[in-house]
């Protein structure tokens, strides 16, 4: 379980913190009582959660790139952080078959100049690189993807996050290993699933065109209805994150390695599923539409075996899929209604913590 009292008072650098999953993270580090430094690009959507939520006033807010080694790793340096959780990247994998060499150059030699900035910065003693569950090369298996599994990838987003990877293995090996670099931060890595929720306005991604539709009273497009994803509510992985960040800084070397954080298998669901469940609980009768234009191949099945962030962490998913479906439509009728998005999702951050993990 997530130890609260733990990061009281911890100073916390995040990239990539005006993002989605950035943006749940500093807000949930703010309650916690962290002192939270960001770093990012300007917000990826319009609208955004960032903003809606007003995450700038709770942490201490960056613009900049992780393809800059030295803007990173001078906000890094004055931040003197405790803690280092990396989440920038470009995350989109149609986005990545247009814009391949940002996409190579963002998550790889980002992932790079944040691992070089903390190498020279002694106040850091624990970090968090977050990748992606397509940074497994997918063989279409019916089984989960462990740890050990083959990286790699047949699109450009998913070829950069098995090198964002071994990024990571080789600055561990070469520059914070427990043998020959005592007091060196700690580096693990984290993988997750399809991550969905109430506040993600991306373009190509399926909740949030679903969610638009909704808002819009439109049918949504769908390329593939019959694919099958791990799909997982974003404080799930977050809260997985955090668990992994807090056994880095107190027990280092023994979890400095690969975390996958996955949905149980009943989570994992095609998005014609996923589509039915979201136009029902929204109250419409009306059906979703084929796109026209599927764009470029995209993997059927893939999902993630977590047994060892359940047997070593003690991490276990706290929301069936259903709840999580509830939540992000509650969530979104909330935004409709116009109502203050921070206290929306605090209340969520909150109830999510209340609730005990599943056996």
């Amino acid at each position: 379980m997530l130890n609260p009292a733990f990061w009281k008072g911890k100073r916390v650098f995040v990239t990539g913190h005006t993002g989605f999953k950035g943006s749940w993270l500093c807000l949930w580090l703010n309650h916690l009582g962290a002192q939270v430094t960001g770093y990012a690009l300007n917000p990826p959507s319009d609208p955004n959660l960032f903003e809606m939520a007003r995450v700038a006033e709770v942490c201490d807010s960056h613009h900049g790139d992780v393809r800059d080694l030295a803007s990173l790793e001078a906000a890094l340096t004055a931040a003197r952080p405790d803690i280092v959780i990396h989440m920038a990247a470009q995350s989109l994998v149609r986005y990545s078959y247009e814009h391949p060499v940002e996409t190579f150059s963002t998550n790889v030699m980002g992932t790079v100049h944040l691992l070089d900035a903390v190498r020279r910065a002694p106040s850091v003693k624990a970090v968090v690189v977050v990748t992606s569950d397509k940074c497994y090369y997918n063989e279409e298996w019916v089984w989960g993807y462990r740890e050990d599994s083959r990286l790699g990838g047949h699109d450009p987003y998913s070829g950069s996050k098995g090198c964002a990877e071994l990024v990571v293995t080789s600055y561990q090996n070469s520059f914070f290993s427990a043998e020959r670099h005592q007091g060196a931060a700690v580096v693990g890595s984290a993988r997750a699933g399809n991550v969905i929720g109430g506040g993600d306005w991306a373009l190509d991604r399926l909740v949030p065109d679903i969610m638009r539709s909704l808002l819009k009273d439109e049918p949504t497009l769908i390329r593939n209805p019959q694919a099958t994803r791990p799909w997982q509510h974003v404080l799930e992985p977050l809260h997985g994150y955090l668990m992994l960040a807090e056994r880095l800084f107190a027990d280092g070397h023994a979890f400095a390695s690969g975390w996958n954080f996955g949905p149980p298998e009943e989570s994992e669901r095609t998005v014609g599923w996923i589509i039915e469940q979201l136009y029902d609980m929204w109250g419409v009768g009306f059906e979703w539409k084929r796109d026209a234009n599927p764009g470029p191949p995209e993997s059927t099945f893939l999902k993630l075996d977590a047994s060892k962030a359940r047997a070593h962490l003690g991490w276990r998913p706290k929301l069936d899929l259903k709840t999580t479906l509830r939540w992000i439509v509650d969530w979104t009728r909330r935004y409709q209604a116009g109502d203050d998005m921070r206290q929306v999702s605090l209340a969520d951050i909150e109830r999510f913590m209340a609730i005990a993990p599943n056996a």
